[in-house]
């Protein structure tokens, strides 16, 4: 038995595949197993640059290049997901398919919704957990059917391509970068409240065991966190990222990446760690708020679903301070 097919811990509460509930529904092709990561590494990489959740935040686009361009060595950087969200105009859409088609991707659950032939009655894909209001469910799904129709035919049959799961080797490590969590591209197992749970080790020790993955570096959630573990089979390290693309802690408006590296970062961290010999970091991404905010608000207005669901964290941040994304 592997870690997909193990009880889950009950916490947070999923909706089941049974349900049906578009937006609240994992479609089945979002699952694997985490043995699946147990392969060869995919790259090798001395800094790698995950950056997940852009939301199609142009301004956060041009702050990655500018972090990167500061690196004494050229990082590999990979887009781990929802790269697409708030650009839903044909233009806007296809510039961040320009900016985001030089590097490494994969596909989140916005980008696989946005390229299926047919409707699953997924709706966005975010398979949202029983705790999110039905309202911000709602909305989601009404953005991601505006986004589908900014989508040209080339870009959707580009993103149904990408991969759900890549695996790079940064030194002595091997690093999962997964959308969502090791057993579903819209899992939300790595989310900051799960991560504290205590319940979630024996998952935890599953994962590690079947996946041979050190590091795992994921989205999803929207909220960043990093956590260690020590398990019976080793040292586990995750990183959520958060999003790059929207302010992330209570007053402040920066988006986070993050970066994995055999050297120290020339950007002073957010918060970070660092195990046999590799730095693991956040890195706060200070874009261009005002014109973000700009080009949001003239897309979507008072009274339009993204709106109504992200205006007022992307002019204030989200309920959510430092100190809770911070290893403890």
């Amino acid at each position: 038995m592997n870690a997909l097919t193990r009880p889950l811990p009950d916490f947070p509460p999923h909706a089941r595949e049974g349900a049906r509930i578009a937006g609240r529904l994992c479609p089945s092709d979002y699952n694997y197993p985490p043995s699946v990561l147990a392969r060869a590494p995919d790259f090798a990489a001395d800094t790698l640059y995950v950056v997940g959740g852009l939301y199609g935040n142009l301004a956060a686009l041009d702050a990655v290049e500018q972090l990167a361009a500061q690196e004494p060595t050229a990082p590999q950087i990979v887009f781990n997901g929802d790269f697409h969200w708030f650009d839903a105009e044909p233009g806007w859409f296809a510039a961040i398919e320009r900016g985001v088609t030089p590097h490494a991707a994969l596909r989140g659950n916005v980008e696989t919704e946005i390229s299926r032939p047919d409707d699953v009655g997924a709706g966005c894909g975010c398979a949202y957990p029983e705790n999110v209001d039905d309202g911000v469910v709602q909305r989601s799904n009404a953005i991601l059917a505006e986004l589908r129709n900014a989508a040209s035919h080339e870009a959707r049959a580009r993103l149904r391509g990408l991969p759900m799961h890549l695996v790079a080797q940064v030194g002595a490590l091997r690093v999962g970068i997964v959308h969502g969590d090791a057993c579903s591209l819209a899992g939300w197992h790595f989310a900051q409240e799960a991560l504290d749970n205590p319940t979630q080790e024996r998952w935890l020790q599953a994962v590690h065991a079947d996946s041979n993955i050190d590091v795992f570096a994921s989205t999803h959630t929207c909220l960043a966190a990093l956590r260690d573990f020590a398990l019976p089979s080793g040292e586990l390290t995750i990183i959520n990222n958060g999003a790059a693309g929207m302010p992330n802690f209570t007053g402040r408006r920066c988006g986070v990446i993050t970066r994995i590296a055999i050297t120290s970062s020339p950007h002073r961290p957010l918060y970070g760690t660092r195990r046999d010999g590799v730095h693991i970091d956040a890195l706060a991404l200070d874009y261009d708020h005002a014109a973000f905010r700009a080009r949001f608000r003239k897309r979507w207005p008072p009274g339009t679903p993204a709106h109504e669901s992200y205006d007022r964290r992307i002019a204030d941040g989200p309920d959510y301070t430092l100190a809770q994304a911070m290893p403890r």
